[in-house]
């Protein structure tokens, strides 16, 4: 597995890492845990050691999964975990909380359920508006400081919000939403992580499923499975993007690879800083994308791309307007 380094903190990260969300949250019911924990262990036997969880995933479940799963390998990999949230919700919606104490008794408890004395790369989830960004960095960098956490990141957040965390405790990595179909990170936030240095962890790299060529205007989803929620999946949505579908097969096919290979490698292909975290609960799946790595894209096939999307316009928001709102502060 090649390996990656995630900004001017250098932390190095295979150039794919695991997205374990899907594993027990957001996407229908929740995968056995013994056969979740299985699938993390393939992946690290396969070279990975990124893998990506958050409290908020299950709740708390997730975190409980990926702790067990990477105790006997410990030592050789990166988990990245979050704060951000009111748990447990009492309304069933979202609601932030980024104060510093806040943060302090998420990381503690989060320790305890990933079954470790450090959290490699902590990001705030979202952008608390409620909370000064330089309370929250100086927070971070206490923790760093204690020992409690090495690095720190950011989840959707916006570039001056970017800038003014990475005044005051450098931050390593953003995370947030970037593929094939969801290109607004090019405009702005791209070039701000350059100039400060800072690595980008694109979450939803195949589009939530839809790039992989399995979903279409008759795919009927779990009742569970959020995407039931999001206006890009609407069934209107989901066939008018078929043509970004198309795009990626006959690309696909040229290559003898697959859509997923091909939507990553082109991800890979934007800049070396760039690490990947798609997400899957399927063996074959993890194998598919991993292969990803291997393949190259030419300057020409990056250049076709880019003209043939040019010509294509995304129908739908990825989020509903109350969790857009969250987004991009």
């Amino acid at each position: 597995m090649q390996k990656r380094t995630l900004g001017n903190g250098k932390l190095e990260v295979s150039a794919l890492g695991l997205g374990c969300m899907g594993l027990s949250h957001a996407y229908g019911p929740a995968k056995d845990r013994q056969e979740a924990i299985a699938l993390i262990r393939a992946a690290v036997e396969r070279g990975v050691t990124f893998f990506d969880t958050a409290e908020v995933y299950g709740p708390y479940t997730n975190e409980d999964v990926v702790g067990e799963a990477l105790a006997p390998f410990r030592d050789r990999v990166v988990i990245a975990t979050k704060f951000g949230f009111v748990l447990p919700s009492p309304d069933g919606k979202q609601h932030l909380n980024s104060r510093p104490d806040h943060i302090r008794q998420v990381v503690e408890a989060s320790l305890k359920r990933l079954k470790t004395d450090v959290i490699d790369l902590l990001y705030q989830h979202r952008v608390d508006p409620e909370v000064p960004i330089e309370d929250v960095a100086g927070t971070v960098r206490q923790l760093i400081q204690e020992g409690k956490v090495k690095h720190f990141g950011l989840s959707e957040a916006g570039a001056q919000t970017i800038r003014r965390a990475h005044a005051v405790q450098p931050v390593t990595a953003l995370q947030s939403e970037y593929s094939l179909w969801w290109r607004e990170p090019e405009t702005e936030i791209l070039p701000t992580l350059e100039e400060l240095g800072i690595g980008f962890v694109p979450f939803s790299p195949l589009g939530r499923g839809f790039l992989t060529g399995t979903i279409d205007k008759n795919t009927a989803f779990d009742s569970n499975d959020f995407r039931t929620g999001l206006p890009r999946f609407s069934q209107e949505a989901r066939d008018a993007n078929q043509t970004l579908v198309t795009l990626l097969g006959d690309l696909a096919a040229s290559k003898q690879k697959t859509r997923a290979q091909i939507a990553l490698a082109w991800l890979l292909a934007q800049k070396p800083w760039i690490v990947p975290i798609p997400g899957t609960t399927k063996l074959h799946r993890l194998e598919e994308n991993l292969g990803a790595v291997e393949v190259v894209l030419t300057a020409d096939d990056l250049r076709d791309i880019n003209s043939a999307l040019a010509n294509i316009t995304v129908q739908g928001d990825r989020y509903p307007s109350h969790l857009q709102k969250s987004t991009g502060r």
